[in-house]
């Protein structure tokens, strides 16, 4: 098997298994197995292992010794570490990203933005959500910041999964449509400012759990 191939299968397992893990398909501190991960895919245990340390990467797994791999777990101190990281990354971005946004791409996360609002479950809006984040940073264009708050928003997707899923309800998110409007009459910073507040208010989740251990983001 190439070099090449063997990197394609990596990406392809880390992505199925970031996805399970941010759906709770995959339980906090469970056992991410070489053997049957690599059975399910059809693979050698060289692009499970690459998998493997893409997802400690991202913050999603963690190797212990003599225990394995493990799916992570997060303190309340460390989801608003992502929270503030995220806030000024995505900040920097916009702000680079702004003089690109073309009406059409403004029309487009408007879209994702109502698509978001009028979700049905959680996995809906959090699908919406990533997807209005990447279209008004993307134009940006610095590849090494958009894949650093991609690996962020991944661990806040799997907090935000833990947080609401027992009492997840539909709700307009006027933050997205605050930014919208900045972004439209030409307002970066008021824009900028509104999306650093929006990401920050990650940080206020954990306090719903004082004193545990969560397996979030």
């Amino acid at each position: 098997m190439s070099t090449t191939t063997e990197d394609t299968i990596a990406n392809r397992i880390s992505r199925v298994l970031a996805d399970r893990i941010i759906a709770g398909t995959l339980e906090p501190g469970a056992k991410l197995k070489q053997d049957r991960i690599a059975e399910e895919f059809g693979t050698s245990h060289v692009p499970v292992r690459e998998a493997f340390r893409r997802l400690e990467a991202q913050g999603l797994a963690v190797s212990e010794a003599r225990r394995g791999v493990r799916v992570a777990t997060f303190s309340a101190a460390e989801v608003e570490e992502v929270a503030r990281m995220r806030s000024v990354l995505e900040g920097l971005a916009l702000r680079h990203a702004a003089p690109h946004l073309t009406s059409h791409i403004l029309d487009q996360a408007e879209a994702v933005a109502r698509a978001g609002d009028n979700a049905v479950d959680f996995n809906q809006q959090e699908e919406a959500n990533r997807q209005f984040h990447r279209l008004l940073l993307a134009p940006c264009n610095m590849p090494r910041l958009l894949a650093e708050i991609d690996d962020l928003h991944m661990i806040g997707s799997r907090f935000m999964y833990i947080a609401e899923r027992a009492g997840w309800t539909p709700r307009v998110d006027l933050d997205h449509h605050a930014i919208l409007r900045h972004l439209r009459m030409g307002n970066v910073n008021d824009a900028v400012h509104a999306l650093e507040r929006h990401v920050l208010r990650l940080a206020e989740k954990p306090n719903r759990f004082p004193g545990k251990r969560l397996a979030v983001l």
